[in-house]
């Protein structure tokens, strides 16, 4: 089961990287059944809130028209960053699902742990790197095509 509901995320970061957008996507489930799902839109809607994380949450609690997510779980390609846990805690998610560790902002673990190292009201139990290899090869191959590109803009320059 798991693996098939970060199967749906991952189709959502695919999403993400077909619009040239950090792929990262989310899926929040609910009794067995996606209730939400979203991908980065960051670059897209010129906002740093656009995460994937936060838009699924939004669109969840639109859903269920409550904004405490109790008894849903979220799947997510990336380790959350700080501001995307906290929005974790604050919506009252149950599980969280991580397929890769971010070993530069990641908030649940890599770089600090904001799900496990703090007394918060709430407590998220946490299961990392399901498909992990997957949603690596989704990062490493945008990272690529990054840097191809600015190696392209710096020759015609």
């Amino acid at each position: 089961m798991e693996e098939k509901f970060m199967k749906e995320a991952l189709k959502e970061a695919k999403k993400a990287l077909d619009k040239e957008e950090v792929p990262v996507g989310a899926v929040i489930v609910k009794d067995g059944k996606i209730i939400a799902r979203a991908h980065n839109t960051k670059e897209s809607k010129n906002d740093s809130t656009c995460h994937a994380e936060i838009l699924a949450i939004q669109k969840a609690c639109k859903k269920l028209g409550a904004w405490r997510l109790l008894d849903c779980e979220m799947y997510v390609t990336l380790e959350p960053c700080s501001m995307c846990a906290g929005a974790l805690i604050n919506s009252r998610i149950k599980k969280l699902y991580i397929g890769a560790d971010d070993a530069k902002t990641g908030a649940c673990g890599s770089v600090l742990n904001l799900l496990g190292d703090y007394k918060f009201n709430h407590t998220i139990e946490v299961k990392k790197y399901i498909l992990k290899e997957d949603s690596e090869k989704l990062l490493k191959e945008f990272f690529k095509f990054l840097r191809e590109r600015n190696k392209s803009e710096k020759k015609s320059v």
